[in-house]
């Protein structure tokens, strides 16, 4: 059973048995220590990046299973009919078997976290020393989408400036 926790997720019910507490540096925000046994990553899949990074993500050993699960669909709608779905397209969320959301900052790394080869790099990147690394990282992931879609990034078609890779 695995266990994560970061400063930028709050759960949003606290399961019996694991009390809320403050987080670092936010007595008003709690963080939750909740095991962790699969996590579901939102992709926008008419973004190149995206389904390029989905597809990096699936290759990894996972140590904890991640299924992707395109942002906006039917099926993201179905599970997860309280989400902001708009928003989806927009950043990265990661959602826990037991109703764990992480989006930004927090989602990259979690998604880092549940893989063998880049576990350690995650605690890493968690720390205060690793969060301009996830900040940059972010940010040139969104200028990118930015570039290369023509808009995906606020939520609009691709067109056909945006290649999806076979």
């Amino acid at each position: 059973m695995s266990t994560m926790s970061t400063r930028a997720h709050t759960a949003p019910h606290a399961p019996a048995g694991h009390p809320a507490r403050p987080a670092a540096g936010n007595p008003n925000r709690t963080t939750v220590r909740t095991p962790v046994h699969s996590l579901t990553v939102l992709y926008d899949a008419n973004c190149s990046l995206c389904v390029h990074l989905r597809n990096w993500l699936r290759r990894q050993k996972q140590l904890v299973p991640l299924e992707m699960v395109p942002a906006g669909s039917a099926e993201a709608r179905r599970r997860y009919p309280r989400l902001d779905h708009e928003r989806t397209l927009r950043e990265i969320t990661v959602i826990g078997d037991r109703g764990q959301l992480y989006t930004g900052p927090a989602a990259w790394i979690v998604c880092l976290w549940a893989l063998s080869d880049h576990r350690p790099k995650a605690h890493w990147l968690a720390t205060p020393a690793g969060a301009p690394f996830v900040r940059v990282t972010m940010l040139a992931a969104a200028k990118y989408r930015e570039v290369t879609t023509g808009g995906a990034a606020r939520g609009t078609p691709c067109d056909d400036r945006c290649c999806v890779p076979g």
